[in-house]
């Protein structure tokens, strides 16, 4: 079964980079200081739950114009 079969449930700092534009040193920084969203350590390993990477990216929408008249 091939990556893209899989539904991920939780992706590395380098895959939560590349399929959400972020910088892997800003995640990096950002968990340095308690911040950004909630991760998992597993040995030395990194991990970001795709649920929890989603609900920090979309938690502050800024309101614009057309969503408030399409509302």
């Amino acid at each position: 079964m091939s990556e893209v079969d899989i539904k991920r449930l939780a992706v590395t700092p380098e895959q939560a980079a590349k399929l959400y534009g972020l910088s892997v040193g800003r995640l990096a920084n950002m968990r340095s200081k308690k911040q950004g969203p909630c991760f998992y350590k597993v040995g030395k390993k990194v991990l970001y739950k795709v649920e929890d990477l989603e609900r920090w990216l979309f938690d502050a929408p800024v309101m614009t114009l057309d969503h408030h008249l399409d509302h």
